[in-house]
């Protein structure tokens, strides 16, 4: 999006410092001097243009295609920038290709899922038998794999000729690199960011951007914000000379075949040509040691340190079992020896993605953190991006510094969590998969109770969610009916129980644990006016009132969605989706509008089913009739003994109401609401149930189904935008965009025994033009239920398509929605 002239006008003014010159924060000087920034100062520990972080040591390996669409995109965005930089005649990037090889029946089977990722996120590859794999890495043994997925336009990064290329450009336009200079302090003043303060004086800045690497908690600490990363070092080793290897190396041509990924035993393998013609090497990279964290605070300096603070001592017993499995599918290697090693160090996060953005605690001071050279320009660019005009064109919620909770920035956490990553890295991980680690961590009021119905529990931000009850597996006989037999992917995670209770919600009633839904508290004079400026519907209701709306960026994009209950005059209850959505509201509220999360404090019952009002009347004085408590209202009344806020919202289709208390009193509310519906065949109900039945009512999820880069519009929800109501951020965007080019729609699988689960490529014509968001089956319609972005032109309900699963094409067709109760008779009645 263009920049408004204040915008401009700032970046000549205002005075930018980078904690970094690795390949992130020279990436990000270039990044932001492209975008008329003038006051750019790198500050760099460590002698220039190699000056000792993980960027000096990185084998330079860049594979683009990821089960994150962003982390993907920022991969594209590095193989096209630094294939555009050159230093001396020599490319910043080397595009070998990259094959990654098979060694087990699951392996191959995750190839073809990762085959139809590419195709999703436009990257080009294909599937290839062991022959092939031979042909393309000629030291390989074909005998030891089922296949390969070959991605030719992955390759090398030459991370520190990149550097050299974009402090060449960012200077040419006016920014400053200064190497040896450690930074000591970081000067704030009136909650913002002043300065940074090191061993060769103080640098004035109105920003400040931690691009420190593995060293980011320290100057974490200096700036008093907590910035929840775990360094680990890495093994990598190269062998002896090898004959085979001589004469094929040249200046520009360090490697000549693909990189090779050898996941099943945690591998990965690169050349090492010889330039001068001489014998090559491989290049041998592992993950299959123990985990090895490194303390921060205690990493020497470049002139301390023996080689340089990212390269620790090779621990050769660590490394014994991945030279043993490479002599096997290397063969060649057999007679050679691991000439040279090291262990490397650099960063992990909690969930292994980045950290990009700015602190919420102190204002001016950004992280550029946990950032791989695989995504280095494409995270630099997210983060110039914020900087310059408040939004990403790649949305980068997943990388949010916000998306932790509390509960999960304490060191032991952050150090579970990032080890459990680094184990993780080549594994083939299922999306519901949780971690093992520090669980369970945040749990409902009602926890004693799902633990004795047998909850079976996944993990989201923290928290236990019931998925299914083991308690219900008796009703599946009657209630679940015939379902069709599930492969082994869609199978994990899940239990025919789940259809039971989604029948049962459709048939009697059941409880749901909505606990972990973000609850936010809105109050002061002008709460109305301010709320009305930063969201889409009309919210100029009498308290009472609920209403569902949007919250957009200035370009239009949808940040998030929230439903707005109007409690009193001058207080709301908003329920939310990520702390981001508290930040951006408190960074915007007015003097006497005051905003506070009361998550933690609170619970929630989501009572949902035909006879949810047979359940819930008797217990309460008050009129809980249609006539008396309409939908889409909220009253504050009593259920038995507990005080509760109730909401007449409904997000699976079914009549009911969400019951929030204090958490104090939450067992209770449980223990008065399950005693009462035991006459009526009540069930506890979990997250397998309520996301079937929301699919098929076409309710969508913020973070899966849309984000930052759609419109209401193209995702669905103009219903949801009142531009007449007069000036709210994002209105005048959506009012000079054109006719949508995409559109968010639900498909239906023809096949009433297929499933897919989200991410997978939807081919329109013949050609992969979309993507699959958010799947599940649904039990009241007999079939797979997916929602998936397709191109405006394939939007009309009837138009067949084919969703890509494991390699097989699965025809589907664009569906009129809701699938179910479009009357919406069951939620009025």
């Amino acid at each position: 999006m263009n920049a408004s002239a204040p915008h401009a006008a700032r970046r000549l003014t205002e005075r930018v410092v980078i904690i970094g010159a690795g390949i992130v924060g020279c990436s990000l000087a270039e990044e932001l001097t492209a975008r008329g920034w003038r006051h750019v100062t790198v500050l760099e520990q460590g002698p220039l243009p190699s000056p000792g972080g993980s960027t000096s040591h990185a084998p330079g390996l860049v594979f683009r295609t990821n089960t994150s669409r962003t982390l993907t995109a920022y991969a594209r965005y590095t193989v096209e920038k630094f294939s555009s930089l050159h230093v001396a005649g020599r490319s910043c990037f080397l595009p070998v290709g990259g094959l990654e090889v098979a060694a087990t029946p699951a392996r191959w089977r995750d190839l073809h899922r990762k085959a139809g990722l590419a195709a999703a996120w436009g990257v080009e590859g294909e599937l290839v038998g062991p022959a092939r794999c031979a042909e393309l890495f000629p030291l390989l043994d074909p005998d030891t794999v089922l296949g390969g997925f070959h991605t030719p336009g992955d390759g090398l990064a030459r991370a520190v000729l990149a550097c050299q290329a974009q402090i060449r450009e960012a200077e040419r336009r006016g920014a400053r690199f200064l190497e040896r200079h450690t930074v000591t302090g970081i000067e704030r003043a009136g909650g913002r960011v002043s300065g940074v303060v090191t061993d060769r004086g103080t640098f004035p800045a109105d920003h400040v951007v931690s691009a420190a690497g593995f060293w980011g908690p320290v100057i974490g600490a200096m700036a008093g914000v907590d910035v929840p990363l775990l360094p680990l070092a890495h093994q990598y080793a190269r062998t002896a000379p090898l004959a085979r290897l001589a004469g094929e190396g040249a200046e520009d041509a360090e490697a000549r075949r693909p990189l090779l990924r050898h996941q099943d035993h945690d591998l990965y393998y690169r050349e090492h040509l010889d330039p001068d013609g001489g014998p090559g090497r491989i290049g041998i990279g592992t993950y299959a040691h123990r985990p090895l964290p490194v303390d921060p605070f205690t990493v020497p300096s470049f002139d301390e340190a023996p080689v340089m603070p990212s390269s620790l001592p090779f621990t050769e017993d660590d490394f014994a079992p991945s030279w043993a499995e490479t002599r096997r599918v290397l063969p060649a290697l057999a007679g050679s020896r691991v000439e040279e090693g090291f262990n490397g160090v650099f960063s992990f996060t909690p969930d292994g993605m980045p950290l990009l953005g700015e602190s919420r605690t102190l204002r001016g001071f950004w992280l550029a953190e946990a950032v791989w050279v695989t995504h280095a320009a494409g995270a630099a660019r997210a983060v110039a991006e914020l900087m310059t005009d408040g939004r990403a064109t790649v949305d980068p919620h997943e990388c949010d510094p916000q998306r932790f909770e509390g509960a999960q920035r304490s060191p032991a956490y952050v150090r579970d969590r990032g080890e459990r990553s680094f184990v993780e890295v080549y594994d083939i991980v299922h999306p519901l998969q949780p971690s093992g680690a520090a669980r369970p961590l945040r749990t409902s009021p009602f926890y004693p109770r799902q633990q004795e119905l047998g909850a079976f529990f996944l993990e989201s931000g923290g928290w236990e969610r019931p998925h299914w009850y083991e308690a219900n597996a008796p009703l599946v006989p009657e209630q679940a009916g015939p379902l069709p037999e599930r492969d082994a992917w869609s199978a994990r995670y899940w239990s025919p129980i789940a259809a039971a209770e989604a029948r049962a919600t459709r048939e009697r009633v059941a409880l749901y644990d909505m606990t972990p839904l973000r609850r936010l508290e809105v109050t002061g004079p002008g709460s109305l006016d301010f709320l009305q400026r930063m969201t889409t519907n009309n919210l100029r209701k009498r308290p009472g009132s609920v209403t569902y709306t949007l919250l957009l960026d200035e370009a239009g994009g949808i940040r998030s969605d929230l439903t707005a209950a109007r409690l009193g005059p001058d207080r709301w209850q908003l329920g939310a989706n990520t702390p981001a959505d508290l930040d951006w509201l408190a960074r915007r509220a007015p003097e006497g509008v005051h905003i506070r999360d009361i998550t933690s404090g609170t619970c929630c019952v989501g009572v949902w089913g035909p006879l949810a009002r047979e359940l819930v009347q008797p217990l309460t004085r008050d009129d809980f009739s249609h006539e008396g408590f309409g939908y889409f209202k909220a009253k504050e009344c009593f259920i038995g003994h507990v005080p509760v806020t109730a909401l007449r919202v409904s997000y699976v289709g079914e009549l009911g109401w969400e019951l929030y208390a204090d958490a104090d009193v939450g067992l209770r509310l449980w223990d008065t609401l399950w005693e009462a519906g035991a006459h009526l065949g009540v069930v506890a109900a979990g997250r397998s149930a309520f996301n079937s039945l929301r699919l098929e009512k076409g309710y969508r999820a913020w973070g899966a189904d849309m984000t930052t880069e759609h419109t209401p519009e193209e995702a669905g929800l103009a219903f949801a935008v009142r531009p007449a109501k007069g000036e709210f951020v994002g209105r005048d965007a959506l009012a000079a965009r054109g006719a949508p080019q995409r559109r968010l729609v639900c498909l239906t699988l023809d096949d009433p025994a297929a499933m897919v689960m989200g991410g997978e490529p939807v081919h329109v014509d013949g050609t992969a033009a979309g993507y699959v968001t958010s799947a599940g089956y649904g039990y009241s319609v007999g079939r797979c239920v997916a929602y998936a972005w397709v191109p405006a032109r394939a939007a009309v309900p009837g138009t067949s398509v084919a969703v890509e699963y494991f390699g097989e094409k699965v025809a589907a067709t664009v569906a009129e929605e809701p699938l179910f109760d479009p009357e919406m008779a069951r939620i009025r009645r």
